[in-house]
């Protein structure tokens, strides 16, 4: 935004700057080095602060000018905390809390209610049952800021519910600069051998060579014989092709050969064995340039990439809260992760009227896992001897490919000389920015394989043998591939005027967007339903199902594919819209920001049988009523309102803000089919509702900010959110150890919050305190939900919303030793218990229970070049627990993680 900078902001930016890119000493040591070093000295500690500094200040001035409430988080600050994640960095954004490791909830609404931009395009998402961004697929090795605003604004998608994410990526650099970086590290819950099993030659890559592929001679049977293999229906196919036997055993006899020849080729090399772990690996580097042609062009580029791997191990456990000691589910789970990523960004800029950019982004984010679960339940308890254990090998690679360009431009008085007085006419000031986006994200988790087995066990439940169950469903071999592919464009226009003691921006602009995702799930089953010799069920895996087993006479193996073909799914989302905006400055004290959105949005989602052959079972239903209830469209108008006062009340600066907005939240594409599906982050049950309806919030945030000159900072938020319709899930019934849930509408939602944040400099008290600052923030939020009449019988039909935590605290305290050389920053992060499900029939809700994470990040610079650092995350050993009715369901231990590593950039 052009301003009138009447006010002479930029030594408080600098000062606020300098505290928030956490080198609140530098200001002073530099003023000593001008009185008592020499003048190198000096030019060392400029570019030390420097350093620090630049990003900061612009971060600080974007923070100052924005009309909406917005929480800015700088690359200095993302490195100076040590997390390696966007997932795990936005915690230290008031109001923000992460849940699943994956996913943000913005005060206190779940992660439907926040969206995620990427350098403010839409971006797709590869999760298998949600539209949301699972956040951990972004590494911050990519990412230059992230911007949270909290209030709405007509520029924004109209599903603004909490609030919107936006990841910048680091963009062309100043001058050449190169760099390289090498860590390591491991984790305490990951101590000597770790579960395995034999995979693929290029899975150090986090990609599978083909080895878990679905094999082409099942993709031919699914085709041949109309997507059943079980023997009666191959049967059938073989003698409708003409096939001649002498009687019905012998058509039979021959089916059941086909059948279990089909078997064979499923991947079976699936014995879960033992081997070392090895610490984790952690490799980027990067190199950029800018080039100057002549006094008017610019052209750059940055490349970079990542390799990051590592071995976790982790045990989960789960008990009934009607029966802890009887009924108890423990998972030992081993987890070989690979992270890669690749950028590269390109730009062209003539006159500083004209800036091209272009930006390519590879992630992939690979978790190989290997459990051995052991549970109890009501068909047999821990005091019958007896028990269930199932082996699970699950390999699920997420890619997100992306290609972005984008423009700005000016007709300034360089470009108006070129096209003489043609152009004269047009406004200097006037600004055209435009972008096109195209991303898809792919998941792809082959050869997902189950085992069901019996133990025979001890007095306190542990296992002392195991024997694969005898059925048709002792084992599944499960094929799952998703596409979500997005694309977005358009064009927006500013044109700036200034009076004599106001200042008024018009601006409005289009964009569309289009996304498109396909699930597919394929999922077979291979079990004996008698062997010879019983004993054979109890050896390794790979033997048990070993080509002699099956194919021995006397056992009697049976293969078909599972499920009922409502698994997958083709959905497709289009929205086209217009906003316009005013923004009038009155002396620079006050400011109005006034906007409205209009969109057209359609969706539709379908369940999908992709082994449809005919009429009777098609691929997608012919029901015209099952049509119509698969779309949704919707055409309104979101309005939004901003006030701000700008003065000097207790501080150099000082802004209050008021904004009131009304936004729309729309349900996940899978959620408006009927289907039940296994949710992966929860593994419960969840049912879709065609009949569920968007959400419509009233927003209203209030902000006072006070920016002092020494760095200094105090804001205060009031916030207050009335949601019409909100969407949430509730518990169907189910048996005792399964839980399943259900998407509807609640008939209201509210919730209400303060946020108080802060940054403050220790030089007061003298001594080596001059060295450390305190910056944290807290916010205290109440939530409440009326269940209504379309929930299935809730135990309270008055409760707060899933998620919302009363409390959410971030402390951060912060050393930069006098010389540069050293700094040290503990970070604290905690939220108060939030509900995790709700109850039905009297039976309790489930209370997610505070996690207090702290974690400790040390780094040294022994030359300008040069950084060493050391990070411990969790250092108070916390687990993760769910409560329900006094009883701990759910646990879990992340275990402590150590990392050093060293980086060289110049």
């Amino acid at each position: 935004m052009v301003k009138i900078d009447k006010y002479q902001r930029a030594p408080l930016v600098l000062a606020i700057a300098t505290a928030s890119a956490v080198a609140p000493n530098t200001w002073a040591q530099v003023e000593m080095d001008n009185v008592l070093s020499p003048q190198a000295q000096q030019i060392e500690e400029v570019m030390v602060q420097g350093r620090l500094r630049d990003s900061a200040e612009l971060l600080i001035n974007e923070r100052l000018e924005e009309e909406v409430v917005t929480d800015i988080l700088g690359s200095e600050m993302i490195g100076r905390v040590g997390d390696s994640t966007v997932a795990a960095v936005l915690r230290r954004v008031s109001g923000l809390s992460l849940v699943n490791g994956k996913f943000v909830y913005v005060r206190g609404l779940g992660e439907r209610y926040s969206s995620t931009t990427l350098n403010g395009a839409a971006v797709p998402s590869p999760d298998l049952t949600r539209n949301v961004i699972p956040l951990d697929i972004f590494p911050t090795s990519v990412v230059d800021s992230l911007a949270v605003q909290k209030s709405y604004s007509a520029d924004q998608a109209a599903s603004f519910g909490g609030g919107n994410v936006d990841i910048r990526t680091k963009g062309i650099p100043d001058a050449l600069t190169y760099s390289l970086e090498l860590g390591t590290g491991f984790n305490t819950e990951t101590e000597g051998d770790v579960l395995t099993y034999d995979g693929g030659d290029d899975d150090v890559f986090g990609t599978d060579d083909g080895t878990r592929a679905l094999p082409s001679e099942l993709a031919t049977a699914l085709q041949r014989f109309k997507g059943s293999l079980g023997v009666s229906e191959i049967r059938t196919t073989l003698e409708s092709e003409g096939n001649e036997y002498g009687s019905p055993q012998e058509a039979i006899t021959a089916a059941q050969a086909l059948n279990r020849e089909l078997a064979l080729s499923l991947n079976r090399d699936i014995a879960i064995e033992e081997e070392s772990s090895s610490p984790d690996s952690d490799v980027k580097a990067s190199v950029g340039n800018r080039f100057y042609i002549g006094d008017s062009w610019e052209l750059g580029f940055l490349a970079g990439g990542s390799y990051k791997s590592r071995w976790r191990e982790e045990e989960r456990i789960k008990r009934s809260y009607g029966f802890p000691e009887e009924r108890i589910d423990t998972q030992n789970k081993s987890t070989y992760s690979v992270d890669l990523s690749g950028n590269l960004n390109l730009g062209l800029r003539y006159a500083d009227e004209h800036e091209v950019s272009t930006t390519s982004l590879y992630l992939r984010n690979t978790d190989d896992e290997t459990a051995i679960r052991d549970y109890f339940n009501e068909n047999r308890e821990v005091s019958d001897g007896r028990g269930f254990r199932e082996y699970t090998i699950k390999y699920e690679e997420r890619d997100l490919l992306l290609h972005q360009a984008k423009g700005r431009h000016s007709l300034g008085p360089e470009t108006k000389a070129l096209f003489g007085s043609y152009l004269d006419w047009v406004p200097e000031e006037l600004v055209l920015e435009w972008f096109y986006s195209d991303a898809t994200a792919e998941t792809s988790i082959p050869n997902e394989v189950s085992v069901s087995a019996d133990t025979i066990t001890k007095e306190n439940g542990e296992a002392i043998s195991s024997t694969v169950s005898v059925g048709v469903n002792s084992s599944g071999f499960r094929f799952t591939e998703l596409e979500d592919e997005v694309t977005s464009y358009g064009w927006s226009a500013m044109v700036p005027m200034e009076f004599s003691s106001s200042t008024l921006e018009l601006s409005g602009g289009f964009s569309r967007t289009e996304k498109g995702r396909t699930y597919k799930e394929t999922e077979f089953r291979l079990g004996a339903l008698s062997v010879a010799d019983p004993d054979s069920l109890s050896g390794s895996l790979d033997q048990v199902f070993s080509d002699k087993q099956i194919t021995d006479p006397n056992n009697n193996y049976v293969f078909d594919r599972a499920g009922t073909n409502n698994q997958s799914y083709i959905a497709a989302t289009t929205t086209d819209a217009a906003f316009g905006k005013v923004d009038w400055t009155l002396n620079e004290t006050w400011r109005i920001a006034a906007g409205a959105r209009w969109e057209d949005y359609s969706q539709v989602a379908l369940d999908w049988n992709p082994y449809g052959y005919s009429i009777d079972d098609p691929q997608i239903t012919m029901d015209v009523e099952a049509l119509k209830n698969a779309t949704f469209t919707e055409d309104a108008v979101y309005p939004s309102l901003s006030l701000t006062y700008m003065g000097s009340l207790w501080a150099e600066t000082f802004q209050l803000r008021f904004a009131a907005s009304k936004t729309a939240v729309r349900p996940d594409l899978r959620e408006i089919t009927d289907a039940i599906y296994i949710d992966p982050i929860t593994d419960e049950q969840v049912k879709g509702n065609p009949n569920v309806r968007p959400s419509e919030i009233n927003n209203y945030d209030v902000r006072a900010e006070w920016f002092f000159d020494n760095g200094d900072n105090l804001t205060v938020s009031v916030y207050y959110k009335d949601i019409a319709d909100p969407i949430e899930f509730f518990e169907l019934a189910s048996s005792d150890t399964n839980v399943a849930r259900e998407i509807i509408n609640a008939e209201s939602g509210e919730i209400t919050g303060v946020e108080i944040e802060g940054l403050k400099t220790l030089e007061f008290l003298g001594g080596i305190m001059d060295s450390f600052f305190v910056q944290g923030n807290i916010t205290l939020q109440d939530s409440e939900l009326v269940a209504g009449s379309e929930a299935d019988a809730p135990t309270n039909p008055v409760r707060e919303m899933t998620g919302a935590s009363e409390y959410v605290v971030n402390m951060l305290v912060g050393f930069d030793s006098p010389d540069g050389a050293h700094a040290a920053t503990l970070g604290y992060n905690v939220f108060g218990e939030r509900l995790y499900l709700a109850g039905r029939n009297g039976a309790p809700d489930a209370f997610e229970q505070p996690f207090h994470s702290l974690d400790l990040t040390y780094s040294w610079y022994p030359t300008q070049e040069i950084t060493v650092k050391a990070k411990i995350q969790n250092l108070l050993d916390e687990a993760v627990e769910i409560e329900r009715s006094d009883v701990i369901v759910f646990e879990e231990k992340p275990g402590q993680s150590f990392m050093l590593s060293a980086q060289y950039k110049f």
